[in-house]
């Protein structure tokens, strides 16, 4: 048995090349984006809030916001208890 060579399809103006998949992410649309536009908001969002929203656990956004936008990127994030205890994240600024 002898291995086939793969080729590129020819046409017209240039080579065949894939198509992007619907669904996938785009510039300002990853998760790192969508957590930086949740805390954006004037009003912030609560952990829960975000965790949803994303599709990560609490540890993971908490993890995300201390290493990529604080450290990272430079950000300062302030908490606020909310009357109902729960923690509300913002970005200053």
């Amino acid at each position: 048995m002898s291995k086939q060579k793969k080729t590129a399809t020819k046409i017209a103006g240039g080579t065949k090349t894939a198509k992007k998949k619907p669904g996938t992410a785009t510039a300002g649309t990853t998760k790192l984006a969508r957590l930086e536009a949740l805390l954006r908001r004037p009003e912030g969002a609560t952990l829960d809030q975000i965790s949803t929203s994303i599709g990560w656990q609490a540890h993971s956004v908490r993890g995300a916001m201390s290493g990529t936008l604080k450290k990272k990127q430079g950000l300062t994030i302030t908490s606020d208890k909310a009357e109902d205890g729960r923690r509300i994240y913002r970005i200053a600024g």
